[in-house]
């Protein structure tokens, strides 16, 4: 059980700040859920956002997440806005007395991490950072097999986490490819090596004329001596049959373990081309959203009806990633070795 004190509730009553791709995603997911009711959603927009809460039966739509987190009937919100907005909406919801889901990245910087952990730190109200990867089975079992020693201690590790370049063309003057898909591999080499990185090598390339560079290549050396590589590629081929190129490779001293989240297991090919569709992450089953964004929402409502403080992923941890890839923005910039 955790610290926070938390009543057992029916339902948790819950509201969704930024509702945008992701946003809706997790509307679809927690309108399914049993034990939740989405009472509230918000973003600037007004007429999506009708038609969203007529499409789901929500009762109240805001404009203003101040005004959201103003009604004492929510229980907890999931924020879902760009980084940029991460920081404030966040602080603010738990000192409304919000349990907070938080998408990933924690923020912007290490020192806006700071500060919501000082927030959490004070209030007694539940927080998480939505690394969804944590809660893909592909990833946990790999995890799982780690820590039962099967491939020894970990020396080398390859991520790859790509995607083609009309996607990539939508976000890159909103995050880089580094913050935005290389935190993923970084967390996850974080998690399966519990150790810290020591020093951070980065290189960035850009392609087009985007705020942030196409490509981002990091490569960190770990205080127990692990080498990891992470490859952030937003410039495939637009016709690329997967949306999302997820691939790692981990060599221990005595094994190694090889995930593949790019192979769906399920190509087709219609009319517009060959695609590989998404089994994992947010998939449909029968009309509900099932998969890793399914699992860790759950994983959040089950922690705040049985009272227990998130451990699957910290607030420190989520910090940690953030603190990397900083490090590895900075190394790109100067062409410089980073220690941590």
């Amino acid at each position: 059980m955790g610290k926070r004190g938390v009543e057992k509730m029916e339902k948790v009553r819950y509201g969704v700040i930024g509702v945008g791709f992701f946003g809706e995603k997790h509307i679809e997911v927690l309108s399914t859920l049993p034990d939740v009711e989405v009472v509230a959603v918000c973003r600037r927009s007004i007429e999506p956002l009708k038609k969203i809460a007529q499409e789901y039966n929500i009762p109240n739509i805001y404009t203003d997440y101040r005004e959201l987190l103003a009604n004492k009937e929510i229980d907890a919100v999931s924020i879902t806005t760009h980084i940029d907005d991460h920081l404030q909406p966040t602080v603010d919801a738990l000192k409304a007395g919000k349990h907070v889901f938080l998408e990933k990245p924690m923020a912007k910087s290490v020192a806006e991490c700071d500060e919501i952990i000082k927030t959490v730190q004070s209030t007694d109200k539940l927080f998480m950072v939505g690394h969804i990867c944590r809660f893909d089975p592909r990833i946990s079992l790999a995890k799982e097999a780690v820590e039962e020693g099967r491939i020894g201690e970990i020396v080398s590790m390859h991520a790859t986490r790509n995607l083609p370049a009309n996607i990539g063309a939508e976000v890159l003057n909103k995050i880089s490819p580094l913050m935005g898909d290389g935190i993923h591999d970084t967390d996850i080499m974080l998690w399966f090596t519990k150790s810290k990185v020591k020093t951070v090598y980065a290189q960035t390339l850009s392609v087009r004329n985007f705020k942030y560079p196409d490509i981002g290549w990091a490569m960190y050396r770990f205080e127990s001596g692990a080498i990891g590589v992470i490859e952030t590629i937003w410039f495939l081929p637009e016709n690329t049959m997967f949306t999302i190129d997820a691939r790692m490779e981990i060599i221990g001293t005595k094994g190694a373990i090889y995930i593949d989240c790019g192979n769906t297991g399920l190509t087709i090919n219609d009319r517009i081309g060959i695609h590989k569709q998404d089994t994992g992450y947010w998939p449909r089953l029968f009309g509900n959203r099932v998969g890793a964004l399914r699992n860790e929402l759950i994983y959040f409502i089950n922690c705040i009806k049985t009272n227990k403080t998130p451990d699957v992923i910290t607030p420190e941890e989520s910090r940690e990633a953030v603190r990397v890839i900083e490090a590895a923005e900075k190394s790109a910039e100067t062409n410089k070795i980073v220690t941590l």
